[in-house]
């Protein structure tokens, strides 16, 4: 096929060779297969912010670290020079988390280069060689569902102890290669311990996943994982190996409204988003 315009500084570099087919337009990145020499990759060319379904809200970018304080001053006043530098802070979140994350043995693609707002990564696949589906469009038996949310669970407990919370973690950012789950698209991931959302964040990512399985293995649904994995985690005794339970006692006290309602806020943003994502399939 024809090289997007956005490619065609990669093939001029040699990075790339050719095109194969897009893959995929997702709601901040469009993702072709390329071939690199005698690899299949995939290559994400992440959109400008006016063209994304998914804005850079304050609670993700909290905290994020640019390179020197008139990157921060600009994008803090918003001018013009402090746009590119969030847009750029926004699209190497993604390759710096994956890194991060691929150091600390989490399943995702091995990133191999990030040049002009293309990153170049690990095309994962199924087990016929093709490219891996999503898990929404995969239906699973009861046992197949509850091993893959132990699985994911693992990931997510690994995720955390190398300090990161995906953000944005559901069916649809998870795909199915011919040995297992393998997390994507990371733009969003936020410091576990640098960002006052992330809790809340933790908790949305676990609810998503037992949501999803539970359809499949409806015993799933009366699981807690997600306080669990946060109170080991605030008490500083949460291990990639710890064995969870599903359990979680709850303590007893006065409710705070203003966290119920962000609670609501983002059950509806989720809700939202989850639309969107399927009039794009």
């Amino acid at each position: 096929m024809k090289p997007p315009k956005r490619l065609q500084s990669l093939i001029e570099e040699g990075l790339i060779d050719t095109v194969v087919r897009q893959l995929m337009s997702g709601k901040e990145a469009m993702v072709y297969v390329v071939r690199c020499g005698d690899e299949t990759r995939c290559a994400k060319i992440y959109k400008e912010a006016d063209q994304r379904s998914f804005r850079q809200a304050v609670d993700y970018t909290e905290n994020r670290k640019v390179k020197n304080t008139r990157q921060a001053r600009a994008m803090a006043k918003g001018t013009r020079f402090g746009r590119q530098a969030a847009e750029a802070a926004w699209q190497s979140a993604e390759v710096d988390a994956l890194y991060r994350l691929a150091a600390a043995g989490v399943r995702v693609p091995t990133p191999h280069n990030f040049c002009d707002g293309v990153l170049l990564m690990e095309l994962v696949t199924d087990e016929h060689g093709d490219a891996a589906p999503r898990l929404n469009d995969v239906e699973f038996t009861p046992e197949q569902a509850r091993l893959h949310h132990a699985t994911l669970l693992t990931e997510v407990v690994r995720m955390l102890c190398a300090g990161v919370v995906h953000g944005d973690l559901s069916e649809f950012n998870v795909l199915l290669a011919s040995d297992g789950p393998v997390i994507i698209d990371l733009p969003q991931a936020v410091d576990a311990a640098g960002n006052n959302h992330a809790s809340r964040m933790l908790l949305r990512d676990v609810a998503n996943l037992r949501g999803f399985f539970g359809r499949f293995a409806p015993e799933l649904l009366t699981t807690d994982y997600g306080h669990e994995i946060w109170d080991l985690y605030q008490r500083g005794v949460l291990r990639p190996d710890t064995q969870l339970t599903g359990l979680f006692a709850h303590k007893r006290g006065p409710v705070d409204m203003r966290a119920v309602m962000g609670e609501i806020d983002d059950a509806r943003a989720e809700e939202a988003a989850r639309r969107l994502r399927m009039q794009t399939l």
